[in-house]
């Protein structure tokens, strides 16, 4: 609930712009004045892709770009991927009982062309272009920001960061922060859960090993 038209992401909104207010309480301003944080919200295209990772029908797969697609016509509505996606993305439609998200863009990337999103940004603060040049080109916006007294400055999502925990690598859309990633509704350590599947066999096996031993115990107390 905030001053945006969109609210959330969803199967049909892709991408969200969320408008963070914050209190400000030190002696440089007036009591009670507030500040903005703009958070332009979208699919993280992860890699490795837990949705990816869940799903049981090859629905989704990663295209040529190193993006995420996830393909209605395939899809079976099983919605395992919703749960999978550690930072609510995907979402199933009502209309139809799909799963949905964004694309990247995926038909205009094949036609040689920028997503639509970061063609139509007046401020270019969506870029688009190679991960590795887009990282550097954080990196180097984090310092400038730290050296003009942002000291909450930092990347979401890139090797090593915030954001790139849990089994994620990086993510192929990253996010310039200048306030911890909760302030932003993003977890600060997002996780896959094919990283906990092992774990949690390995402790369904020992509890079954357990009861085994105590029903022996058991039957051989009786005889």
């Amino acid at each position: 609930m905030s001053y945006d038209n969109t609210r959330r992401l969803s199967s049909t909104t892709w991408r969200h712009v969320a408008f963070i207010e914050k209190e400000v309480r030190d002696n440089s301003q007036q009591a009670f004045q507030g500040s903005w944080l703009m958070m332009s919200d979208v699919c993280k295209h992860c890699s490795p892709a837990p949705c990816l990772e869940a799903c049981p029908t090859g629905a989704i797969f990663r295209t040529e770009f190193d993006t995420v697609v996830v393909q209605q016509d395939i899809c079976n509505g099983c919605g395992y991927c919703v749960p999978a996606c550690p930072f609510g993305v995907v979402a199933m439609d009502d209309n139809d009982g799909k799963a949905h998200k964004c694309t990247l863009c995926y038909d205009r990337m094949k036609g040689g062309l920028e997503p639509a999103c970061a063609k139509s940004c007046p401020t270019d603060s969506i870029q688009f272009g190679l991960v590795e040049d887009l990282q550097a080109r954080a990196e180097a916006r984090v310092q400038e920001l730290r050296d003009r007294g942002v000291a909450g400055a930092r990347l979401y999502g890139t090797p090593g960061a915030e954001g790139a925990t849990g089994g994620i690598r990086h993510l192929n859309a990253s996010f310039l922060l200048v306030d911890r990633p909760e302030v932003y509704n993003l977890p600060a350590a997002p996780s896959r859960p094919a990283e906990r599947i092992a774990p949690a066999l390995g402790s369904g096996l020992v509890a079954v090993a357990g009861l085994a031993l105590a029903a022996f115990a058991l039957l051989g107390q009786r005889r």
